[in-house]
């Protein structure tokens, strides 16, 4: 949902405690960010396909799909770039595996190929305080896994909540310029993207997806890249 900041501009926020209270026996109209496609009786049979499937069985199906799709990927020359959960915990009782340095580890396993990668989103996984982000990408970058980069910032406001921010260390939880750091260290080469942005100056649309504060976020991202590319 939208949240306010000081500045007068606003962003995408997430606290379990209101998400819990949400009623999903009214279908999706009224849950911010979903799809309004789904009504209440469509809603409980999506959600009914997932009473038996475990953490486990949805890594089952996970191992499934790469098995099929990783061969294919390698003779066409595509790099797969899986996204961590947002948030990367459980809601609504569904299972969520792709959220920590463990899952990470354990999805380059399923299918050890190096076009089955990752889209490290530091604002997903950076929502969890334990999740050591620059660690994350040396880590997996120099196992040249990372194929995608999206770097956002997100506050830590409480256990499991948080907002999203500007871009600028200053602004949240996360060290940007360790993260872009990481980057440049592992000689990372992939696209990356300022990802999400704040409504500011008056702009109004989907929240979280501001177009001004991403072009913001773009050149603050480019000046550090520059900066670490010019102290080698």
């Amino acid at each position: 949902m939208a949240f306010p900041l000081p500045d007068g501009s606003n962003a995408l926020s997430y606290d379990d405690v209101e998400v819990l209270k949400m009623d999903l026996s009214k279908g999706t109209k009224d849950l911010p960010g979903w799809s309004a496609s789904y009504d209440a009786k469509e809603l409980q049979a999506l959600l009914d396909g997932y009473k038996e499937l475990s953490e486990e069985g949805l890594w089952e199906n996970l191992k499934y799909f790469l098995e099929m799709t990783v061969p294919v990927a390698e003779e066409s020359n595509v790099k797969m770039a899986i996204h961590p959960d947002d948030p990367p915990w459980s809601i609504f009782g569904l299972p969520r595996i792709i959220r920590d340095e463990a899952s990470y580890d354990r999805f380059v396993k399923l299918v050890d190929s190096p076009n089955n990668g990752f889209s490290l989103c530091s604002g997903s996984l950076g929502a969890r305080p334990d999740n050591d982000l620059p660690a994350m990408i040396r880590k997996f970058g120099g196992m040249g896994r990372i194929h995608f980069a999206h770097v956002r910032n997100v506050k830590i406001t409480g256990k499991g909540a948080f907002h999203e921010t500007a871009h600028t260390t200053e602004s949240g939880s996360l060290n940007m310029f360790e993260i872009m750091k990481a980057y440049a260290d592992t000689g990372f080469t992939g696209p990356m993207r300022p990802d999400h942005g704040r409504m500011i100056w008056g702009e109004t649309g989907k929240p979280g997806y501001g177009l001004y504060d991403r072009a913001l976020g773009a050149m603050y991202l480019a000046g550090l890249w520059e900066a670490l590319q010019r102290r080698k």
